[in-house]
């Protein structure tokens, strides 16, 4: 192609404020989007990144949000210490085996200057029993457990903690897999095991409402295959999303531990027929990889679509000035007042910089409406309002007390859109194949999306090689299917 051609073909693209696009490399697209909105950075840490305020603005709306569902569920929130016992984890042989190459650990206690002035750790400051930083906290909640469960009487005792957890993440990526990261994490106990399988399916129940309610998110709730269960756990459900670019992601999980760390942390209690028994236990955790997922399921060429429940902002109120600015912000403060009297959240954006440039923050940032008012406007008593995830063919421009009225409509409709929107192309996305020789093909000719194919192809002897070929993992069993089927894709 000649530089002229090249030229003109570049002229016929329309202009996006995120290069590169979603098609032409998606993982860069991805960092442009999460760059543009504001919503963080790498940190100094490697393989740890800095919130922004906008960024964890989101996740307080999630946590938020989810937090509310999970009370409503019984459960009590509580805090355990972010250091684990070496002797802990080692606990419970199978669990340990699945982090062990994950495992921060913490052997001294204090520093001291060394030969030549820098800091070092005091060689008789070492711990006598090491400590892991939390990737997880079943054992050490189970050791509170223990003590806490005496009788039947005293269960179910179900509890969560929202805080931090540290695994040493070979290729991490912002949200989606850093070494630190921020999640909550549920852990109950119960007296019987048809009562755990119960609370397992429950929250998982819980945390697909939650995605699809608030984050707009669809997905395929099932049970993972054995191969791919929680180290230690009888059972995993999870809720598979499908991303923009055809990948899966794991958007949280559900554990039915049935005794396995009842045992290893002694939970026992004495029964109803005056005898000791182990308890039953579930673990479920949902973490901030669903701000990736839920990047990578909305946002657009322009930068970030926020749903409208859980969005920081869900009104960007824009003044256009040319001389004295008073009289549309006048109007603009009376207009935020107004919307935030009927609980929407209102960012007014009066700073002195360019009108195009706070249009185009509005929108990188995905806030779900915006309003321009200039002094026509403000004379005539009107807005001019924009829906982020339709763009120019939704502007409008009608009466202020108008729009403060139609406003939580307007949010509603774009909250139902979006997740209409990304079902459908989700169920356009999934292919059924019949043989091994089909998924082969299906990846070999670089379509997108996920495959699925009856679970007695997983014991095939060719499947481990297309596995691995195209980097292939089964993704659960889906419960519409009632474990004939089983998903599979390539994930983050």
């Amino acid at each position: 192609m000649t530089a002229q051609a090249q030229k003109m073909e570049q002229q016929k693209k329309p202009k996006t404020a995120i290069t590169p696009t979603r098609e032409e490399n998606f993982p860069e697209w991805y960092q442009s989007v999460v760059k543009s909105a504001d919503m963080a950075e790498n940190a100094q840490v490697p393989g740890c990144i800095v919130f922004k305020p906008y960024g964890y603005a989101l996740w307080e709306n999630i946590q938020r949000a989810l937090d509310d569902m999970i009370k409503d569920a019984g459960v009590q929130n509580a805090y355990f210490p972010l250091l684990i016992p070496l002797s802990f984890i080692s606990r419970e042989a199978q669990h340990v085996d699945g982090f062990a190459k994950e495992c921060a650990v913490v052997t001294h206690h204090r520093l001291e200057k060394g030969p030549k002035g820098a800091l070092i750790p005091a060689p008789d400051s070492k711990l006598e029993e090491p400590f892991i930083i939390r990737p997880t906290s079943e054992t050490i909640i189970g050791d509170s457990m223990s003590k806490w469960v005496q009788s039947y009487r005293d269960l179910p005792l179900k509890l969560n903690q929202w805080c931090n957890v540290m695994r040493w993440e070979m290729r991490p990526r912002v949200f989606l897999r850093t070494r630190e990261f921020l999640w909550q994490e549920g852990h109950n106990a119960f007296e019987t095991a048809q009562e755990a399988h119960d609370d397992a399916m429950k929250m998982l129940k819980i945390y697909q409402r939650f995605y699809e309610d608030f984050m707009a998110i669809p997905g395929l709730p099932g049970e993972k295959t054995p191969d791919e269960r929680f180290p230690g756990a009888n059972n995993t459900y999870t809720y598979e999303s499908m991303m923009q670019d055809g990948k899966a992601l794991q958007s949280c999980t559900s554990h039915d531990l049935g005794q396995n760390f009842a045992h290893s942390c002694n939970i026992q209690f004495q029964g109803r027929d005056g005898q000791q028994h182990h308890a039953y236990t579930t673990s479920w955790g949902l973490s901030t990889r669903s701000v990736g997922g839920l990047i990578m399921t909305h946002a657009d060429d322009d930068g970030m679509i926020m749903p409208p429940k859980v969005a920081p902002y869900q009104v960007a109120i824009l003044p256009v000035v040319k001389d004295d600015p008073t009289p549309v912000f006048a109007v603009c403060e009376k207009l935020a007042s107004q919307l935030k009297a009927k609980g929407i959240r209102v960012h007014l954006d009066m700073s002195d910089r360019r009108t195009p440039d706070k249009m185009w923050d509005a929108i990188k940032k995905g806030i779900p409406l915006r309003v321009e008012i200039g002094a026509r406007e403000a004379e005539a008593g009107q807005v001019t309002h924009v829906r982020r995830d339709i763009g120019k063919d939704s502007k409008e421009t009608c009466g202020a007390e108008e729009f403060v009225n139609k406003a939580q409509g307007l949010l509603e409709a774009i909250q139902k859109g979006l997740l209409v929107r990304a079902q459908a192309f989700q169920n356009s996305h999934i292919f059924d194949v019949k043989s091994v020789g089909e998924v082969r093909e299906f990846y070999k000719a670089d379509k997108t999306g996920f495959v699925r194919m009856d679970t007695a192809l997983l014991s095939d002897p060719g499947f481990e090689a297309v596995k691995k070929e195209f980097s292939l993992t089964p993704r659960c069993l889906p419960f519409a299917d009632e474990g004939r089927k089983v998903i599979v894709g390539k994930s983050y």
